[in-house]
């Protein structure tokens, strides 16, 4: 079979009214009209410019940081965890990452190579890609604190590499060219002989004794207003442990709802403006999430 066959092959492998359920750290979500894992940058190129110009398209990286409504998603949902990985030490403090790759993995390797600060990757629960496009953070770190330039696909499927000063970077927002989604980034970091794989565990063991991670949740539902945290704020309105339907505020950490078993991501949105409601009307602050939330809800639901 020729190359092009391969990659035509490729390009058809695609699931119609896919639930987002199975794709999502909430373990909700209504059905995408299309969805497709491709394997490579070259079969997800052909693809894009494939479609039709009023698709919508949405990258999916880990599922986590993201509520997708029962009603599910209009257009395509591209999964990057599929795609061919790349993680490479360019030259001494200069490493290469794929969108795809777990951030997890990033951190780990980063010690190994003795370079960083990178170890704080280890506390983001997504992949590099989702983690470039919320300037995702952990332990203190963020993520574009370290990026150098960033690599991008567009709706023609053509790749191009953008330098960061292109790119308006934010508390838990980038904002960049419109229809481009990241391919991957080339982070410089500082060398750094100290680096060792026990400071991982230790931000790991932290991340364990304070998370809920043994439920599923999204990470952190809003955003740390400045000079306060969201997670004191939802405590202190008495907040803590309040339910609609199968989603609940942690008990654990007040800044995750967690699935209860059975939650809809109409209950999760629900609890979400219950939240911001309560602590807006005893503090005067408006709670801003950092989940993203998409799709449509389900007939009869109220938003």
């Amino acid at each position: 079979m020729s190359a092009a066959a391969d990659e035509m092959k490729e390009v058809t492998r695609m699931l119609r009214e896919e639930p987002m359920a199975r794709h999502t750290s909430w373990r909700v979500g209504g059905p995408a009209d299309l969805f497709c894992a491709p394997r490579t940058v070259d079969a997800l190129a052909a693809l894009l410019r494939g479609l039709p110009k009023k698709t919508p398209v949405y990258f999916l990286g880990l599922g986590s940081n993201l509520l997708v409504r029962d009603g599910g998603i209009r257009g395509l949902v591209v999964a990057t965890n599929a795609l061919e990985r790349e993680l490479r030490l360019v030259d001494g403090t200069l490493v290469r990452a794929s969108a795809g790759l777990p951030c997890a993995l990033l951190a780990r390797q980063c010690v190994r190579w003795k370079v960083g600060p990178a170890a704080f990757f280890a506390g983001i629960p997504g992949s590099v890609g989702g983690a470039l496009a919320m300037n995702a953070g952990a332990f203190g770190g963020e993520t574009w604190a370290a990026v150098e330039r960033v690599e991008t696909i567009d709706r023609r499927g053509e790749r191009r590499w953008r330098a960061r000063d292109e790119y308006t970077v934010g508390y838990r927002s980038v904002q960049g060219p419109a229809e481009e989604w990241f391919l991957g980034a080339e982070f410089r970091f500082e060398s750094d002989p100290a680096a060792d794989e026990m400071e991982i565990r230790r931000l790991l063991a932290q991340r364990a004794a304070s998370q809920p991670l043994r439920v599923p949740s999204c990470g952190s539902v809003f955003r740390n207003p400045p000079g306060d945290h969201a997670g004191r704020l939802i405590e202190a309105a008495g907040m803590k442990g309040a339910t609609h339907g199968g989603a609940m505020v942690s008990p654990k950490h007040a800044n995750f709802i967690v699935n209860t078993g059975g939650a809809t991501a109409a209950d999760i949105e629900a609890l979400i403006l219950k939240v911001q409601e309560e602590v807006e009307r005893q503090f005067g602050v408006r709670l801003e999430p950092e989940v993203r939330i998409v799709g449509e809800p389900k007939a009869g639901d109220v938003r």
